[in-house]
């Protein structure tokens, strides 16, 4: 008969609770029934076992054998000082302990060198505490340089004898103490590496982990004979079941594990604010603990080079939690823990932990943004539900703690819109190491933080065009700031592919606009385009295209971003900015011997419906702008008309009077069917004179330009307040497709028949 259990004293956090899931299975798979399947349903973590209910907490109490944890390696286990719980496993009569005993015999047969060596050293400090000596005696002889010289040596030799004694152990040992030492720690061709689940190989600071669960052993169970103490089943009740229980807790520290027990002010109504834990829940969690192996993996291109390979661990990163800093990051790093839905067996569970890794497109993931992309684009492995976010830093005080930082489902589909994220993907690492780097402004970090938070959540809602625009609008925010001149060695945003405008696409009028703005260009005398782009960011003018990158001028620390008379977009009020392109353009228009208002698109335009809700003050600018100036950078090259929004349909028109401006400001010439020709060239002034919120005089000389060109038009005269003609002005900006002018030319005098030629 099978049973199945729910082990309501297991949760994904704390980490020592998702750890204690692991340690019941594993002990149970492996001490007591092999077929014993564990899975997460939810937030509880479930059994499937041959044992009853009664039959489960017998085997924990009575028959259960601890794993041999010890590390002889660390000062603090037990083998150089407090000693007396180590000594007392060591002489047990107990059966369950002969796998601990066992292995504390086969270790000290490798460590006399090593204690003699921390007994010298020892000795040596002991010099400067002897009984009777002055304060200035004890300082005099401590700065002693044949005192330091001594001491540094011994401290060499310890060191010297510990790195040696690591590869000897692990080519003795064998078993569950084995199991430890690879979980514990890993060895490379020039140096020992650790783990971040398992502190620096097995202790945290002062605490050992081997030391502690020994320790915690001595409370649940008696050293000399194995029988379970008073209190024992109570533990194990509240620790497995989750049951209340009327026994105390110890007072004991469990590390980085159970940060809400890790004591300090305000930690409990006890006014001592001690550090009090179930001390079975230290056991569970350190033997769930050891399915976590680690190894080592060459670095790509490098003979000698190597990076720990620890099961879902990626590097830290300030981002995507309420707790969030920069210098989180100077920190440990991030572990993602599987939560997996089907029932699965201890060995299979070992495969998925020891070949735990995702992937982006062949390539093994060690960023967090990477590890949810991979999460959401299928590249994890098959069977898990969704993954719990852990950061190990530095809270309260100096203390390292793992930290719940979310959680994030795996998508049964993948999101077709996130291989956009491709495109950034190289510009995001440059623009975090930039913006890492010592003299980096606040403002900055800030910015990149934002983006990083907001792509974390285009990760989760890729199919939500919303989001992307929040991506956007901050990608646009970084150019800015590098404009000002901080990070700009991150460079400006590469090339992005079309899916972006399909991935960002609301159906908004903003939208439409934003897309229209962006993509605006001339053709040149010699065929080449004229981006828009050079007017919001000095570009180098190699490669504008397919590789941007900033003008700069000087050399090193003296490298400074080129001030150029063209850049003429600051980023903060959409109305400006679209005046000074239209001012600009002019201006470079009479330098080139242009007549007309170099501004054209070739695959989207604004229509005119969008038009008239902008002259009307319906749409935001602002954020019209924000959109369009990240999309600058999209690439042209790959740009369709089946990329480009549908237009509306809507009858809306602009203002007459509006109308005859825009027909006096166009990039080309247009003709009717009946063979008439308007060809009227840029005036200058009428776009100052809308930018100084002179309306009437600006629709006075565009009446005339048109009269003057057989146009004649339904109005004589017409005013606009001042900010409404600053709004004329900046809709100028926005290009319309010959087809749109012919319409307008027919709206203002129906005797000229649009015809596309």
């Amino acid at each position: 008969m099978i049973y199945i259990h729910q082990m309501d004293g297991c949760a994904p956090t704390p980490l020592a609770h998702y750890l204690k899931a692991l340690g019941i299975i594993r002990l149970v798979s492996e001490q007591v029934d092999q077929d014993a399947r564990g899975w997460w349903d939810g937030d509880h973590f479930k059994l499937a076992t041959k044992l009853s209910r009664a039959e489960l907490e017998k085997f924990f109490i009575h028959e259960y054998k601890p794993t041999a944890l010890i590390s002889p390696w660390n000062k603090g286990s037990g083998f150089y000082t407090n000693k007396h719980v180590l000594d007392s496993l060591e002489h047990s009569d107990a059966l369950r302990f002969s796998q601990i005993r066992e292995a504390i015999q086969m270790s000290r047969k490798y460590l006399q060198e090593l204690l003699q060596a921390d007994k010298s050293i020892r000795n040596i400090k002991a010099e400067s505490k002897k009984h009777g000596m002055s304060s200035a005696e004890r300082r005099q002889l401590r700065t002693s340089t044949e005192y330091k010289n001594r001491l540094r040596n011994a401290e060499k030799e310890f060191a010297r004898l510990k790195n040696n004694l690591i590869p000897t152990l692990r080519s003795k040992w064998r078993g569950g103490h084995r199991e430890w030492l690879d979980a514990a720690i890993i060895l490379t061709n020039d140096r020992t590496e650790f783990p971040v689940l398992l502190g620096s190989g097995g202790n945290d600071g002062r605490l050992d982990f081997t030391l502690n669960f020994m320790e915690m052993l001595n409370h649940v169970f008696n050293l000399k004979d194995g029988l379970p103490r008073y209190s024992s089943r109570a533990w194990f009740a509240a620790s497995i079941w989750g049951a209340p229980t009327p026994q105390s807790m110890i007072n004991s520290s469990v590390g980085q594990y159970l940060p809400g027990t890790s004591g300090g002010a305000n930690n409990s109504n006890n006014p001592k604010s001690d550090s009090m834990v179930n001390p079975v829940d230290f056991i569970l969690m350190l033997e769930g603990a050891v399915a976590f192996t680690s190894h080592a993996t060459r670095r790509l291109g490098s003979s000698n080079s190597f990076r720990i390979a620890s099961p879902f661990v990626v590097n830290s990163h300030g981002s995507a939690y309420a707790s969030a800093s920069d210098k989180d990051e100077k920190q440990k790093k991030e572990q993602w823990m599987p939560l997996w839905p089907h029932p699965s067996t201890y060995v299979e569970l070992q495969h998925l932990l020891t070949e735990g890794r995702a992937q982006v497109d062949k390539r093994v993931v060690h960023e967090p943004l990477d590890m949810a992309r991979a999460i959401k684009g299928l590249g994890t492995a098959r069977g898990i539900r969704k993954f719990q976010r852990y950061g190990y830093l530095e809270r309260n005080g100096q203390s390292n703690l793992a930290v719940p930082l979310g959680t994030m489902a795996v998508s049964n589909e993948r999101s077709a819109y996130l291989s956009c994220l491709d495109d950034i993907d190289v510009w995001l690492r440059r623009l975090h190491r930039t913006t890492r780097s010592k003299f980096a402004p606040n403002r900055l970090i800030s910015a990149e933080m934002q983006l990083t938070n907001r792509i974390f959540a285009v990760i989760n809602d890729a199919d939500t065009p919303q989001a992307w625009q929040s991506v956007l609008s901050l990608m646009g925010e970084m150019e800015r700031l590098m404009a000002c001149g901080s990070g700009f060695a991150a460079e400006p945003i590469p090339p992005l592919s079309p899916k972006w405008v399909m991935a960002s696409n609301d159906n908004t009028v903003e939208f439409r606009l934003a897309l229209a703005f962006a993509l605006q260009s001339y053709t040149m005398q010699d065929n080449k385009q004229d981006y828009i782009r050079r007017h919001w960011i000095p570009l180098d003018s190699s490669d504008v295209q397919y590789r941007p990158r900033f003008a700069v001028s000087g050399t090193r620390s003296a490298e400074r971003l080129d001030v150029r008379p063209e850049v003429v977009m600051r980023g903060y009020l959409g109305v400006n900015d679209a005046v000074a392109l239209v001012t600009r353009r002019l201006v470079e228009a009479a330098q080139w011997g242009v007549r007309h208002l170099p501004l054209d698109a070739k695959y989207a335009w604004a229509n005119i419906s969008d038009l008239a809700a902008l002259l009307s003050g319906n749409v935001n600018v602002d954020r019209i702008l924000s959109l369009a100036r990240p999309l600058m950078a999209l690439d042209y090259g790959k740009m369709k008309k089946k990329y480009v929004p549908a237009e509306p349909r809507d009858n809306a028109w602009p203002d007459d009077a509006w109308i005859a401006i825009r027909l006096c400001t166009l990039p080309w010439k247009i003709k009717t069917r009946y063979g008439f020709e308007l060809d009227v060239g840029t005036n200058p002034a009428i776009i100052r004179r809308l930018a100084t919120g002179d309306a009437t005089s600006a629709i006075s000389l565009a009446l005339r330009h048109l009269g003057a060109a057989g146009v004649r038009c339904t109005i004589r005269t017409a005013t606009a307040s001042a900010s409404l003609s600053r709004l004329w002005a900046a809709s100028l900006a926005f290009p319309i497709s010959r087809k749109t002018a012919e319409k307008l030319l027919y709206r203002i005098d129906p005797n000229k028949h649009p015809f596309v030629e």
